[in-house]
Parts: structure tokens; C-alpha cells; sequence
């Protein structure tokens, strides 16, 4: 049962869950195990079976959303495209923070869509925390939102594998971070776990309330989402966003067509 079999179910299934097959060449062999595993599960003999068995049952059956679930790509670790984080602590938040003072606002609010384990929401505190933001009396609050509760559960635990954090300076992992149990594991300390707040939701049915100063959603919607649902994606961000706020994609992400004017590679601002 190889990956050609593979391929084509999933160039036949994405279209159908909103999704884009150019999104899902590279991380496909994380994708096929898992639907593997869920059509032996059902004692079914392969990947041609378990289309019958979608077909048969049609687009509002129970087992296409299990599929759905099945697709989801989890590729996350703290600092992860390190340039980034990089501006993020030297440029943007400290930019950010004065525009919050002057503007009299105590915040400066910040979501993390598709937020995975927490490396992402975790690393704009670390950014904030050990960047150029220190002397400011502006706090940062950070929504971390993804539809998968087994993901958000791992996030609040706040452990991690030392691989996970490869990318960190050595200063701040030092600082940030304890040793925790005999597996390895380091749990980022309490302190600056306590400005995230983490919530279920499903970007392309819903949007959290605004305005936010800063939006990451990064190697997502205009990754793996198809055009139609990457535009609806992309109209509820801005919604979101205050007027001169930003917003943070993957680097090698494009964005629709839209109102909003790019900053830099990766970001864009709304006007």
C-alpha cells in the first residue's frame, strides 16, 4: 500500500473538505499514517475502500469529519522561522507598545490563530518578555486558538521536549524554562504562562472578538485551506484587526487580494 495510493485519495478528499493538495505534498506521509491507521480501524482493506465508504455515506456523514480531523498538519516548535522572531522582539511589539501608550490603551492584545501545542502564543511572550518591550508599563495579552482540544490540553501543560525549543537563544531558554520529570521535559515557568488564554475554535466557522494589535496565523489558512475558504479566512482577520494593527503569515504564504497594504515579507498591516 504505497504513497501513490495515497496521493491520489488525498487529491480526490481535499477538494471536498476545503483543502488544497499543494499544502499537504510535504507533510503527506504524517497525513497517510493516520488515515491508515483509521481505515484498519474500520476493517477496511485501503485507501480505495475508505473512498467508497465516503462516497457511500455522502458529504454530511460523520466520517468525513473524522477525515477532517485526520488532516490537520502540527508543525510547531518555540521561535520557529527565527528572522521573524527576531523583528518581532527588536521592531514590531516595542513599535506596538508605544502606539498602545500613546493611545492610552494598557494592552496590547495579540491572537494566535492555529496555535497548536502553545509554541507560538508562548514564543510572542518570551518576545515580549526578553525582547525590547521590557521597560514598557504595557501588558500583553495573547488569545491561542485551534479546533483540536487534545492539542490545547498539551498547550496548557506547558511541557515540552528539548527539541522543541532548538531555536531559542540559550539565554532564554535558560530563563524561561525548568527541567520537569524523568522524561526529559522542560515546562515553561508559570509567570509567563498567565497572560495566554487558550480557546477552541475553528477559524473557517468562526472569529474571535477584536480588535487585536497583532495576529499570527501562520502556514494555515493560505497553506492548506482552499481559495474560497482562505478568502473567508482572510475577511475575518482583518475584521479582527485594530486599524494599524498587524498581522503575521508563513513566510512563503500569499495572501488573496484584499484592502490590507504588505509591510514586509510575511506580514502585513491594516491601514
Amino acid at each position: 500500500m504505497g504513497d501513490a495510493e495515497c496521493i491520489t485519495f488525498l487529491q480526490w478528499a481535499l477538494p471536498k473538505l476545503g483543502l488544497r493538495w499543494a499544502g499537504f505534498r510535504k507533510p503527506r506521509r504524517q497525513v497517510c499514517r493516520r488515515i491508515r491507521r483509521r481505515f484498519e480501524e474500520l476493517g477496511l482493506s485501503g485507501f480505495e475502500a475508505y473512498r467508497r465508504l465516503l462516497e457511500t455515506e455522502g458529504p454530511a456523514a460523520p466520517e468525513w469529519h473524522v477525515l477532517d480531523s485526520l488532516c490537520r498538519v502540527t508543525i510547531s516548535r518555540f521561535y520557529r522561522d527565527w528572522s521573524l522572531w527576531r523583528v518581532l522582539e527588536l521592531e514590531l511589539l516595542p513599535e506596538l507598545a508605544r502606539e498602545a501608550e500613546s493611545a492610552g490603551r494598557p494592552t496590547v492584545r495579540a491572537w494566535s490563530v492555529g496555535c497548536a501545542s502553545g509554541e507560538e502564543p508562548y514564543s510572542l511572550v518570551l518576545a515580549w518578555r526578553f525582547g525590547r518591550t521590557t521597560r514598557t508599563q504595557t501588558e500583553l495579552e495573547v488569545l491561542a486558538t485551534d479546533i483540536d482540544v487534545r492539542l490545547l490540553e498539551r498547550a496548557e501543560r506547558a511541557l515540552y521536549p528539548a527539541g522543541c525549543l532548538r531555536e531559542l537563544p540559550d539565554a532564554i531558554r535558560q530563563e524561561a524554562f525548568r527541567p520537569s520529570g524523568d522524561r526529559g521535559e522542560l515546562e515553561l515557568r508559570k509567570e509567563l504562562r498567565d497572560g495566554v488564554v487558550f480557546r477552541r475554535e475553528d477559524i473557517r466557522k468562526t472569529t474571535s472578538e477584536g480588535p487585536f494589535d497583532l495576529i499570527l496565523c501562520r502556514n494555515l489558512a493560505w497553506t492548506y485551506f482552499d481559495a474560497t475558504v482562505g478568502r473567508r479566512v482572510l475577511d475575518r482577520i482583518a475584521w479582527a484587526l485594530r486599524p494599524g494593527g498587524v498581522v503575521v503569515i508563513g513566510g512563503h504564504e500569499e495572501l488573496p487580494e484584499c484592502g490590507l497594504e504588505p509591510i514586509a515579507r510575511s506580514m502585513f498591516q491594516k491601514p
